[in-house]
């Protein structure tokens, strides 16, 4: 099978296409043909080497599958050849999914909402897992709450704003002036244009001093000793980037904060709770430019470009769509 590996640790051209054995599904897996997977910022963090002890090269990387079971293994009993399935890799743990075969746990594996093409599908995945871990599992993101989702033109920021309005909150959001009417598209409430205006004092406008009950942070910097400024009184703050430097929490002291940090973990059941969202109409990834397997080292240089137009996902077609 055709397969994108990487060789050594770098920038894009690290990547090299090549033919590789086609995997066989031991007891309790599943092989699938894989239709679409997607890029993430984790995807360029290992490509470049920010995780080396847990990468063994040369290494198939990659995070997100949608594709359609090909063979079951022995004990197998919730897929059958010939459904469509989506899932996220266990991250760290064995090939991932720039190939055209990937073999997963079936208890990590979900049913395609029938409502979303490989390429949306494959776009979702590892995001939507996180967006649910950071708002509905560590957050616990409440009705009639009100949260701050910074980046909410990317890849987890747009998934969360939705996610967020479908448990009924008020989202505000921070995004470049020229992405405002994408972010209330996705059901912002409020746009905050974080290169010129400062987020803590537009927050604390918008609630009359009051402060937003969640945070989430998915840009790092200075977020974790900021964000405090801008939340309630026992506000919570959920972070899904590794920062490196020292922060100064002083003031989420001062405000009883709760602080969260999500690697996403992958189940089923967080897959059906999408699934349900998704086929409700309340959800919906949006991909924002699709390349082929072999140009994966392409929409690597794209993603890391701090001016790439990008909105949403970057999907990779392993299959190219019938009707493209």
């Amino acid at each position: 099978m055709k397969a994108i590996a990487l060789s050594t640790f770098g920038g894009p051209d690290a990547f090299e296409l090549c033919e590789v054995p086609k995997p066989v599904p031991g007891p309790g897996q599943v092989l699938v043909r894989v239709h679409a997977t997607s890029i993430n910022p984790l995807d360029y963090q290992v490509r470049r080497g920010d995780y080396p002890s847990l990468v063994q090269l040369p290494a198939i990387t990659g995070h997100d599958v949608s594709g359609v079971v090909e063979a079951v293994g022995a004990g197998v009993t919730a897929f059958a050849p010939g459904d469509e399935v989506w899932y996220t890799p266990q991250i760290f743990h064995g090939a991932g999914s720039y190939a055209e075969y990937h073999v997963a746990a079936e208890n990590i594996i979900g049913k395609k909402p029938a409502a979303l093409s490989h390429l949306e599908a494959a776009s979702l995945s590892l995001v939507g897992g996180t967006a649910w871990e950071a708002l509905v599992v560590r957050a616990a993101l409440r009705a009639g709450e009100s949260i701050l989702v910074h980046g909410g033109a990317g890849g987890v920021g747009h998934v969360a704003i939705q996610l967020a309005k479908s448990m009924g909150a008020r989202v505000m959001t921070t995004v470049r002036e020229a992405n405002f009417e994408f972010a209330c598209s996705m059901g912002a409430d409020v746009v905050i244009d974080y290169q010129n205006e400062d987020y803590v004092e537009a927050v604390m406008r918008e609630t009359a001093g009051h402060g937003v009950d969640v945070v989430l942070d998915t840009i790092g910097g200075d977020t974790l000793s900021r964000t405090p400024e801008a939340l309630a009184q026992l506000g919570r703050l959920v972070t899904i980037v590794d920062i490196a430097q020292p922060q100064n929490l002083i003031h989420a002291w001062g405000k009883n904060a709760s602080y969260h940090f999500v690697f996403t973990r992958q189940n089923r059941g967080k897959l059906n709770e999408l699934s349900a969202l998704v086929e409700r109409g309340r959800l919906r990834p949006h991909v924002g430019a699709t390349y082929s397997l072999a140009d994966i080292p392409l929409a690597h240089a794209r993603l890391e470009s701090r001016d790439n137009g990008l909105r949403g996902k970057i999907a990779i077609a392993v299959v190219p769509p019938a009707n493209p």
